[in-house]
């Protein structure tokens, strides 16, 4: 099943990078220069890592 980004919650797990994610955090920006509202995620992967991803609010997820 896919979310867009805006649709995503804290504590939902995705699929990024073939990893499978927690979102630790979920931050909207508005729209900008070029139009769109952003989304910014903080995923930690099952091994501890920690990553950031800034990606428009309809960008599509896997959600897992």
């Amino acid at each position: 099943m896919q979310k867009k980004a805006e649709q995503l919650k804290k504590g939902e797990k995705v699929k990024v990078a073939g990893k499978i994610c927690i979102i630790e955090a979920v931050e909207q920006s508005d729209i900008g220069k070029q139009g769109v509202k952003k989304c910014r995620l903080e995923l930690k992967t099952e091994e501890g890592e920690k990553i950031v991803i800034v990606r428009p609010s309809d960008y599509p997820f896997e959600v897992a």
